[in-house]
């Protein structure tokens, strides 16, 4: 039951693809190699809790099969999520195309697409919230404890997850 449920969590987002902010401080390595140096954070009170029967192998499956959803489209994608960390607990979602997502307030907009998709999976539904959890719930319960978006060139914003 496992991938089949990180299968579905991955299927939300095909169809693509907040608590107060600080300004930044170091990324961990991260920054300067996967987005810019500069980083801004905000924190987000999870509804849900990280589950257990998601690790690390999970993790990395929901953000490949997520991609490979996204990679099989006729067009060129527009952003890469993928999973980094020891523990393959932080997300990171990179714009790859000038045009897309290249402010935090158009990956703002991103963002709420994808709950709005996350909310029609059977992993919420089957939960009874899909009308309460976001996106980035669904990230927590995957046992994913940040999420960095960045449009690749200019912006980067961590969104740690409590």
């Amino acid at each position: 039951m496992q991938y089949r449920t990180v299968a579905l969590a991955a299927a939300l987002a095909a169809g693509i693809g907040m608590g107060a902010w600080s300004p930044s401080r170091a990324a961990e390595g991260h920054a300067g190699y996967y987005y810019p140096g500069k980083v801004t954070h905000e924190e987000y009170v999870a509804r849900a809790k990280a589950l257990p029967i998601f690790d690390r192998k999970a993790r990395i499956e929901f953000t490949n099969q997520l991609n490979l959803q996204i990679v099989a489209k006729p067009y060129p994608p527009p952003f890469v999520l993928f999973a980094k960390g020891d523990e393959a607990e932080k997300a990171i979602l990179v714009s790859l195309n000038s045009d897309f997502a290249n402010t935090l307030y158009r990956m703002r907009a991103l963002l709420a697409l994808i709950t709005t998709l996350s909310r029609q999976t059977d992993l919420f539904k089957e939960f009874r919230v899909d009308d309460v959890f976001t996106f980035f719930d669904q990230l927590r319960m995957l046992g994913f404890k940040e999420l960095t978006v960045s449009d690749g060139r200019d912006f980067a914003h961590q969104i740690d997850f409590k």
